[in-house]
C-alpha cells in the first residue's frame, strides 16, 4: 500500500518532535517540611552555633523522590535555579563499636535547577566549612575563606560558573587552633552603589566596592534528575 507523501511528512515531523519534547520535560523540584535531627557539634567541622544540639533539615525532592537532605535557607539565583546547603549523614562508627552510629553534619552548597532537576555541588574558592558563612546576592557568594596553607583569612566573592574568585583580599592572619568562633560574621551586601562589608572577629570592618560582571551561569535544558535517592534520616 502506498502511503501519501503528506502522511509521511507528518510522521517524520512528529518523530523529530517527540525526542525534543522528552528532553525538555519539566520536573517537580521542591523542598520538604523542616524537621530536627540529633546533632553532635563536636563532630562537625562545619561548626555549630553556641548551644546548638539539633540540626534542622529538609528533604530536596525531584518528582517526589528524595535526592538530598538540606539545611538552612535556600537562595534563588534565577527564576529557575537556587542554591541550598547540603546536610550530610556520615558513618560515625568506630571499628570496635557493636552498633552502628551516624552523625549529621553541614555539607557543601548545592546548585539546583528546577526545570531539569539537575543537582550539582558548588566548589567555592578557599571555602572552609568551619569558617565560611556565605551571603548570597544574585549569582555571587561572599564569605571569609581560608587559604590552602591555613594561615590567612581572606575576603572572598565567588561567582557561580567562574572558577577563580572575582574578589580575594587578605583580611588577617589565621590560627586554626586558636581562632574566635565565628572567625568572621556573615558579610553584608549593598546594592547601590554595590559594596560588600566583611567583619573579621577582633578587626575593623572592611568594605570593598564591587563592579559586577555578566552572569555566566549555564542552566541545563536536558533531563537530569540525579542518579539515586537519598537515604531516609534517622
Amino acid at each position: 500500500m502506498k502511503i501519501p507523501v503528506r502522511t509521511l511528512v507528518c510522521l517524520l515531523f512528529f518523530t523529530l518532535l517527540l525526542p525534543a519534547a522528552a528532553a525538555t520535560k519539566r520536573h517537580a523540584v521542591v523542598l520538604g517540611a523542616a524537621r530536627s535531627v540529633a546533632y553532635s557539634p563536636a563532630g562537625d567541622p562545619a561548626g555549630a552555633a553556641p548551644g546548638e544540639e539539633a540540626l534542622r533539615i529538609r528533604a530536596l525532592l525531584v518528582d517526589g523522590v528524595v535526592k538530598e537532605w538540606t539545611t538552612g535557607d535556600a537562595h534563588d539565583v534565577t527564576d529557575r535555579s537556587f542554591v541550598v546547603r547540603r546536610a550530610l549523614r556520615l558513618n560515625d562508627t568506630l571499628p570496635g563499636d557493636k552498633l552502628g552510629q551516624w552523625a549529621w553534619q553541614r555539607g557543601p552548597w548545592l546548585l539546583v535547577d528546577r526545570t531539569s532537576g539537575h543537582i550539582a555541588a558548588l566548589r567555592l574558592p578557599d571555602y572552609d566549612p568551619g569558617v565560611s558563612q556565605v551571603a548570597w546576592f544574585r549569582d555571587y557568594g561572599a564569605y571569609c575563606g581560608i587559604t590552602a596553607s591555613g594561615k590567612s583569612l581572606y575576603a572572598v566573592v565567588a561567582q557561580i560558573g567562574v572558577r577563580r574568585p572575582v574578589l580575594s583580599k587578605k583580611l588577617s592572619a589565621f590560627d586554626a587552633a586558636n581562632h574566635p568562633r565565628p572567625a568572621c560574621a556573615v558579610p553584608e551586601w549593598q546594592r547601590d552603589p554595590m559594596r560588600i562589608l566583611f567583619r573579621p572577629a577582633g578587626k575593623d570592618p572592611v568594605v570593598f566596592n564591587f563592579v559586577p560582571g555578566s552572569a555566566v551561569l549555564v542552566e541545563d535544558s536536558g533531563e537530569e534528575a540525579g542518579d539515586s535517592a537519598a537515604p531516609a534520616p534517622r
